[in-house]
């Protein structure tokens, strides 16, 4: 294992144990980080869920979110697979950072943001990530966003 996934790919926890927007933050960053299949997969979910123009608009700011964190990031995000129930310590971040913000929390969610990008990205990130945090609280109201296929033991963390 490489320094940079020791320092941002460690499990810290379980996708089940986050609430509805944190879970739902970190599947979108990893199914745009999945590439065009995946990002297709995440517009479609926008459009069915929020209709055509909010969908596209979701997307749009999802798509700027990751684009900041990709290329300004003080280094590259790590991430689990689609399909993995681990929380990476950078997904946790990057959870926590959006849903401070869909709280108007702007104070922490810069704090966050500046763990991920350059200082000077900063504010553009915790920005975008308000934008992101209400898009998924207007979601998410009423129902559990679903984090991976299947279900581990409690006590499993891999």
């Amino acid at each position: 294992m490489s320094a940079p996934f020791k320092r941002g790919g460690a499990a810290v926890g379980r996708l089940a144990d986050l609430d509805p927007i944190e879970a739902g933050a970190v599947m979108y960053l990893r199914m745009w980080s999945e590439g065009e299949g995946g990002r297709a997969d995440a517009a479609s979910d926008f459009q069915l869920t929020l209709g055509a123009d909010c969908g596209r608009a979701a997307m749009l700011t999802l798509d700027r979110l990751c684009s900041l964190c990709a290329a300004h990031g003080r280094r590259p995000l790590i991430r689990h697979g689609l399909g993995c129930a681990c929380l990476g310590a950078d997904e946790n971040c990057f959870a926590q950072m959006i849903a401070a913000a869909s709280e108007g929390a702007r104070e922490d969610a810069m704090m966050l943001a500046s763990l991920i990008v350059r200082p000077d990205f900063a504010p553009a990130l915790a920005s975008l990530s308000e934008e992101l945090g209400l898009t998924l609280r207007r979601m998410t109201a009423g129902f559990k966003m679903p984090t991976t296929g299947h279900q581990t033991p409690s006590a499993v963390l891999h």
